[in-house]
């Protein structure tokens, strides 16, 4: 069944007006952002447009989140850059349009492959430290390009830091009247932002840089505008196979942000009772209406999660406010082509670093080293790779961040030493905050977590190891309770640490086995050595039935 049957079948009348209401408040957003982000990417503006048509109508009917808003986002347009800056190197005299034709083809493409294969669960697998620096660096890669347009500048472009240099060396020479438009936009921007914070900002002060460029004549003044853009509705764009090899790790780097803000954004803003945006439909849907975009020359799409918020904070209901948004679109593209070509870049430049300054979080990443600093560290290193490797490569450093921090977790699982609360079957770590808890002279109490297996055996061996030649007990409890299963390794680990602890005269007694855990100790030697002394149903009767055997 379509998605959008779901829907519409209990589509209620009172709806439409907030559904309306919300589409055109979205839009008046949605419209002059996407054309914004066109401007990143180095694509003329109604590619924008094209973006905040197609994708959105093709998700509205194929997707599970009934407010997700769908275009491009800043992410989204400034990885477009850098790979179109690449093919630009590589492929001499291409055309732009037909590469971003291809780059989406090539997004959709995958997407709709990871559905085929199930790999919805790939959204979780990049942590949030990471991708919380991640989007730290996007922010302060977006707001270095666009610096040179608030000034009037122009610069060759090479890199984060080279880019810093040159812009620095040319700042003398900026524009003033430039940088007092760009200075207005924001003005107006953080006002309306402060005081009518439902006001569409960036729209007002669109039409405010038009007005005063007209009004002022600012081109005469040196302002750069944006200039003729081309009226009418989307035409038919053939991607270019000879693009494909190429493009595909940008592509593929692409396709996982699209994935994973589409995703991100629709669970974080559904409704109390909404159904939960299901993961491989999302794929579906994003992979549909990338491809079909591919055909007009549009962006690479995904759920923007600031758009997303304003369509549910302004009344919609369903993908109907989504289908209003889109026909904007449509009308801008008809009707308001010729009135946008006064529009100074700087303004545009604005409304670009207005609403992508927000990824720059410091105090989230400052939560982040309150909490843990070894995820903080993933996150300045994630920051850091977008910085000095490029917006791509800063995928895979934040890709392998997150599967490294993954890898370690799960290969070093703790080793608590446990003792029980005071007057109370309730066993607990030994922590200075809980210095009173009980211990038993001659048995240490240990507990470890997650599932045992190759990898993560030997390292709890060896710390179980440590922890024996410092208190030297006479019995080691393993309390196995918080252990889902154990693979061949982590029992051969098991026999022989049974064995080298007997050869010291200390036994080794499990308790907490589950049932999977047990089947399979059962089916080694160990089981036989502990016998039913060394194998108890919970701490408790195994510290029980020690208290017990010390004073016989």
């Amino acid at each position: 069944m379509v998605p959008a049957t779901e829907w519409l079948s209990g589509y209620e009348r009172p709806w439409l007006r907030a559904d309306v209401v919300a589409g055109l408040t979205t839009a008046a957003v949605v419209i002059p952002k996407a054309m914004a982000y066109a401007t990143i990417a180095g694509l003329p503006l109604q590619v924008g447009l094209y973006t905040a048509f197609i994708p959105m109508v093709v998700y509205a009917v194929l997707g599970t989140s009934r407010t997700l808003s769908v275009s491009t986002t800043t992410t989204i347009a400034i990885l477009c850059a850098a790979e179109l800056g690449a093919v630009e190197r590589s492929h001499p005299g291409v055309d732009p349009t037909v590469a971003i034709a291809t780059l989406s083809l090539m997004v959709g493409a995958i997407l709709l492959v990871a559905r085929a294969l199930r790999l919805g669960f790939i959204a979780n697998f990049i942590s949030d430290p990471v991708l919380t620096g991640f989007k730290a660096g996007i922010g302060m890669v977006i707001v270095l390009d666009q610096l040179p347009k608030l000034l009037g500048i122009k610069i060759h472009k090479e890199g984060f830091f080279l880019d810093v240099v040159e812009i620095v060396r040319d700042a003398p020479g900026a524009s003033g009247v430039t940088m007092a438009v760009a200075a207005a936009t924001f003005a107006v921007i953080a006002a309306l932002e402060r005081w009518a914070p439902r006001a569409p900002a960036p729209l007002v002060a669109i039409a405010g840089g038009i007005g005063a460029s007209v009004l002022f004549a600012l081109p005469a003044q040196g302002v750069s505008v944006v200039g003729n853009i081309p009226g009418g509705l989307p035409h038919l764009v053939m991607p270019d196979p000879s693009l494909l090899l190429s493009m595909w790790p940008a592509a593929a780097g692409i396709a996982m942000m699209s994935f994973t803000e589409t995703i991100t954004s629709g669970r974080a803003f559904a409704r109390p009772g909404d159904p939960r945006p299901d993961s491989n439909q999302e794929l579906v849907a994003t992979g549909a209406g990338n491809v079909a975009a591919a055909f007009f020359g549009a962006m690479p799409a995904g759920g923007g999660t600031s758009q997303t918020a304003l369509n549910l904070n302004t009344g919609a209901r369903t993908q109907v406010a989504a289908l209003v948004t889109a026909a904007m679109s449509v009308a801008t593209m008809i009707f308001l082509a010729p009135v946008l070509s006064p529009m100074p870049n700087a303004t545009l430049a604005a409304v670009v670093i207005a609403y992508s300054i927000g990824l720059i979080s410091p105090s989230e990443i400052e939560a982040i080293r309150g909490i843990r600093i070894t995820e903080f560290r993933w996150a300045l290193a994630a920051w850091l790779g977008v910085m000095l490797l490029g917006t791509l490569q800063g995928i895979l450093v934040a890709v392998l961040l997150s599967m490294g921090s993954l890898l370690y977790l799960a290969t070093n699982p703790p080793v608590h030493v446990m003792g029980r609360k005071r007057g109370t079957n309730v066993f607990r770590p030994l922590t200075p905050e809980h210095a009173d808890d009980e211990t038993f002279p001659g048995l240490v109490i240990a507990r470890t977590e997650g599932r045992m297996f190759f990898a993560n055996a030997p390292g709890v061996a060896e710390r179980l190891r440590t922890l024996v030649d410092r208190e030297k007990p006479r019995v080691l409890l393993l309390d196995c309770g918080a252990i889902p299963g154990m693979e061949f390794t982590a029992l051969k680990m098991l026999d022989d640490a049974e064995r080298n602890l007997r050869a010291q005269g200390v036994a080794l007694w499990l308790a907490g086995l589950n049932p999977e855990a047990l089947e399979l100790v059962k089916r080694v030697p160990l089981a036989a050595r502990l016998g039913r002394q060394g194998m108890h149903f919970n701490v408790e009767a195994a510290v029980t039935a020690y208290q017990q055997g010390a004073t016989a």
